[in-house]
């Protein structure tokens, strides 16, 4: 594990972003909101913000941070549900990795919600869309 003990608190956040692909039939049952299961798009907000929560014991190495604050947005597109997440904290250490396992624990949870419906879906383009704070400053993704 990285020793960030000299490194200053500063504020940090990140925000990330993927996507769980969904056939009509599945489009149209969250759309609905007639899953068996449920509301999908509450239950995949909620599971992301279980999720980064508990990031570093999901991911070897990873420091325990303070969260300040988790949000996570699940929007129904045409053919696909689209996940993002922002994560912020005052800490050593970024939260690139709490808002990336948001989105990835999400995407699952949609899946999980509506594999009875549609066994094909995937989980496509996870990624990191900007972070800032800390000695690295802001980075923002290309596209």
């Amino acid at each position: 594990m990285i020793d960030v003990g000299d490194k200053p608190v500063t504020e940090r956040w990140a925000r990330a972003e993927g996507f769980v692909t969904l056939s009509p039939e599945l489009e149209r049952q969250v759309r609905d909101d007639t899953l068996a299961k449920g509301s999908l798009v509450e239950v995949v907000r909620l599971a992301g913000i279980q999720a980064a929560k508990r990031t570093d014991e999901l991911i070897p190495l990873c420091h325990a941070l303070p969260l300040d604050a988790v949000q996570v947005e699940a929007t129904l597109q045409p053919g696909r549900l689209r996940v993002q997440a922002i994560a912020r904290t005052h800490a050593r250490t970024g939260v690139e990795m709490e808002a990336l396992t948001a989105v990835a624990v999400a995407c699952l949870t949609a899946i999980d919600m509506g594999k009875a419906v549609d066994k094909g879906m995937s989980i496509e383009g996870i990624r990191l869309l900007e972070k800032h704070g800390g000695r690295g400053g802001s980075w923002v993704a290309e596209r």
